[in-house]
């Protein structure tokens, strides 16, 4: 039987895919600094990776959100981004470089060879699989939202919003956009994370739902009165959301994708090592992978997730 996760995340896609497509007619045909400029594939120029290493740089679009990928003065930096410096590092591309695009655009950018692969810790997801090729995930991820003070309406997990009695506020294009879509929650879409805050802050909006770690972050930062809530995995008509980001690339990359899960295996191996690189960027042990979970299995319409939640004992 076909999973229910496959009707609720096409309808949360299904308002962006005229930008999705709007924006891959529009968007450059050529790579910025470092790109191949060929589509990616292993043609007659030589394939995407050789020609990375030839340059020894690699550009990659990010959307600018702490603490995933994101600008910091001049530097860009973040948890994707610094995991992705020690992966290609190993494999012989030294810099990496960075577009900055709407969130929308960051699949239609790579597939037009603006960029050479996506850092944002984007959520594997089937209609997204159908368009780029996914990295073996590298971030679990669960929700929070971001209240103000006290969280005066008692938010505590998904089933807490729905009903129609507070207004959340969901970044366009995110899986929680999606959830809202699927269930009976008031929702409004905004552009982005400050968006978001500035929508609670004014009462627009009584809780802004994102992945937990981003909106741990962005309560730490601001000196607004609000605080995020613990995190949880939703459940949506349910069934648990097993929420992964990875990196992504072109699906005829098939090269560079591979060499880039060798090197992300061996970091995956060993906990402590993963660590050491997401763990100053506010990622602990329950951002960690499971073993066994793999994009495949994410990228699988049919693939049924409280089952898959069982098999790699996961609670919700």
């Amino acid at each position: 039987m076909q999973s229910t996760r496959t009707t609720h995340r096409r309808r949360a896609l299904a308002a962006a895919g005229s930008v999705l497509a709007l924006t891959a007619l529009t968007a450059c045909s050529s790579v910025d600094d470092g790109g191949s400029g060929d589509g990616g594939g292993d043609g007659e120029g030589g394939s995407t990776l050789s020609e990375l290493q030839d340059a020894g740089e690699i550009n990659v679009g990010f959307f600018g959100e702490v603490p995933y990928s994101y600008m910091e003065g001049e530097e860009l930096t973040g948890a994707t981004i610094e995991l992705g410096r020690q992966i290609y590092g190993e494999l012989g591309i030294d810099t990496v470089s960075g577009t900055q695009v709407e969130w929308n655009a960051l699949i239609p950018g790579v597939q037009a060879d603006r960029f050479d692969a996506v850092s944002a810790g984007m959520s594997i997801l089937p209609e997204r699989c159908e368009q780029a090729a996914f990295a073996e995930p590298t971030i679990m991820y669960t929700t929070a939202f971001l209240v103000p003070e006290g969280n005066p309406n008692n938010l505590t997990d998904w089933q807490s919003v729905e009903g129609g009695d507070v207004t959340v506020a969901v970044t366009q294009g995110a899986i929680e956009a999606g959830y809202a879509e699927e269930t009976d929650v008031d929702a409004m879409e905004v552009p982005d994370r400050q968006a978001g805050l500035d929508a609670v802050m004014t009462g627009r909006a009584d809780a802004y739902a994102l992945t937990g770690i981003s909106l741990r972050a962005l309560a730490e930062e601001t000196d607004q009165p609000v605080e995020a809530t613990e995190a949880f995995v939703a459940t949506i008509n349910g069934e648990p959301q097993i929420g992964a980001g990875a990196e992504v690339f072109r699906q005829e990359d098939t090269e560079l994708l591979a060499a880039y899960n060798e090197q992300l295996s061996t970091i995956l191996a060993d906990e402590a090592a993963w660590l050491e690189i997401m763990e100053p960027f506010g990622f602990s042990s329950a951002e960690f992978p499971p073993e066994g979970l793999t994009a495949d299995a994410l990228c699988d319409p049919e693939q049924d997730l409280s089952d898959l939640a069982d098999e790699l004992g996961m609670d919700y």
